[in-house]
């Protein structure tokens, strides 16, 4: 097949919608992922990659509509890849994450819950709290793009002067950052702009691959002052991140229903969207139920986001983690809690853990809330003969549907409830919740 034969434009009817909010079409026999397309439409689309199975385009015109497309208010979001579902009412964006949360299970773990969990949602708009922009220095524009990388062409930054989804005080100053970098000795020499976000104030962390001038050095503090955001700077890796203006720099949130407070650095992970993480937290303690009598393990357990909050109503809550300076700041979180009954420890949960001390204690509950590959490595070494009740937090049905399965057929667990919380609106991201018993 010739490169012209590849690259052609089409006409197609849309079938499904992919687990990245592509429209899927099928075209001779082949699967076709069309961006910006929707279940029921009608599209008139470029085919812009060629597979042996499959085929990948854009839509150039929309001949037949679905009723659930809306314009979408971000002007950005042809061009942005930051969001892909703006075009999608809002309601039908968490019942299509729905369904493809139990399509997952039915597919890949061969199981189903015995109740479907009404879905999670917050505020859609100004809810992204963590988020790395990139920078790129365009000599033929004679300013600096920042933004996200762009939907067709990621090797790209987004030419963007908002964004509708961060929180205000970023996402209204994309083009006051833009003309920041612009200014600077180093504009060529600044790749990415972290963002993140506390309950009182919002930092940005400079990435830069050269030592700063004096003159930059300046211009950073003053737009500190002039914005009130916190200015880091990263000359180097994670480690390498101090405060530049002001130099006690600090940023936390709240968990009020805990009375708990997370202290937390700029690079440090934390839930992307703080009103669906206090709300995530409220239906994870209320499926796990944890007992004043009763012990409960904690696995990935980052600053003690979840630890703290069961530390208040168990006995004891042991939390493990594989980054270490989370471990140290989960620790800390707890003395500046005045929270005794939680213990940390770090480890790589997906290596051989049977020379861990807290393996071999017993737990009556447990927390699971891994990365995007799961829990499948560790679930098969833990203690889970007294482990009455499992909740597991994902951020990938795919691996949650495998690690259900693994659950309920090898470990005698029945998956009795699940359901989706909206934590990244406007996007493909599904994050879930399930439920398991003996």
């Amino acid at each position: 097949m010739t490169r012209r034969q590849r690259k052609r434009d089409i006409e197609a009817e849309i079938i499904d919608l992919s687990h990245d909010g592509r429209g899927v079409a099928k075209l001779d026999g082949k699967t076709v992922f069309i961006s910006g397309a929707l279940t029921g439409e009608r599209v008139r689309a470029h085919v812009h990659t060629s597979k042996k199975h499959f085929e990948e385009g854009h839509v150039l015109e929309v001949l037949q509509a679905s009723p659930l497309r809306v314009d979408p208010p971000c002007p950005h979001f042809e061009l942005c890849g930051g969001c892909s579902l703006q075009h999608l009412k809002a309601e039908a964006q968490i019942e299509a994450k729905q369904h493809i949360l139990l399509e997952n299970f039915e597919r890949i773990g061969h199981v189903r819950p015995a109740t479907v969990l009404p879905p999670l949602t917050d505020q859609p708009w100004g809810y992204r709290r963590k988020a790395r922009l990139g920078v790129k220095w365009v000599p033929a524009k004679e300013r600096a793009i920042v933004g996200f990388r762009e939907a067709l062409k990621p090797m790209y930054v987004a030419d963007i002067h908002s964004c509708r989804v961060l929180v205000p005080q970023v996402g209204e100053r994309i083009h006051e950052l833009s003309a920041l970098v612009s200014s600077m000795d180093a504009r060529e020499r600044i790749p990415q702009i972290e963002v993140a976000a506390g309950d009182d104030a919002t930092a940005l962390v400079f990435r830069h691959l050269d030592a700063l001038s004096a003159a930059d050095t300046q211009r950073l503090i003053e737009f500190g002052q002039r914005t009130g955001l916190m200015i880091y700077l990263q000359p180097g890796g994670n480690d390498s991140v101090q405060p530049l203006w002001p130099a006690d720099a600090a940023l936390s949130f709240r968990i009020p229903a805990a009375d708990v407070e997370l202290a937390f650095r700029p690079l440090d992970f934390v839930q992307v969207n703080a009103g669906m993480n206090q709300r995530m937290i409220a239906r994870t303690l209320d499926l796990l139920d944890p007992q004043p009598g009763e012990r409960v393990l904690d696995l990935f357990c980052g600053l003690g986001n979840f630890t703290l909050p069961i530390a208040r109503r168990a006995a004891q809550v042991v939390g493990v983690e594989g980054e270490a300076g989370l471990v140290a700041r989960a620790r800390d979180n707890a003395r500046a809690n005045g929270i005794t009954n939680a213990e940390f420890f770090a480890a790589d949960l997906s290596q051989d853990l049977r020379g861990e001390a807290w393996v071999k204690q017993g737990f009556d509950k447990l927390l699971l809330d891994p990365p995007r590959t799961g829990a499948d490595a560790c679930i098969p070494q833990l203690p889970l003969e007294g482990v009455r009740r499992i909740v597991y937090v994902s951020c990938h049905p795919g691996s949650l549907a495998r690690d259900a399965g693994i659950l309920v057929r090898e470990h005698g667990y029945r998956l009795v409830s699940a359901g989706v919380m909206d934590m990244f609106p406007h996007t493909a991201h599904v994050e879930s919740i399930a439920l398991f018993e003996r």
